[in-house]
């Protein structure tokens, strides 16, 4: 068994990218464990889970293999709007 190199937030990002169109994608972590930000029309009028399916599905088997634990916050552009104005 070797050891791999720990995951870095940009290459989980630019798979999600890849995988999903999204308009924003941000992610950041410490090589085993994430958090993701992902704003993308695709969830639409679908649920966390159907959400979260979709990211997963995006990034493949490097969940299985790479991949420790990843915690998302899964946002349609309108939803993502709404939160940035409520933040000011």
């Amino acid at each position: 068994m070797h050891d791999t190199p720990p995951v870095s937030p940009d290459s989980i990002r630019a798979s999600i990218a890849a995988g999903l169109p999204c308009d924003e994608v941000r992610v950041r972590g410490d090589g085993h464990h994430f958090e993701a930000l992902v704003v993308s029309e695709a969830f639409e009028g679908r649920s966390r889970v159907a959400r979260h399916q979709l990211v997963y599905g995006a990034l493949g088997d490097r969940m299985r293999a790479e991949i420790h634990a990843l915690s998302m916050t899964t946002m349609t552009p309108s939803e993502y709007l709404r939160a940035r104005q409520g933040e000011q």
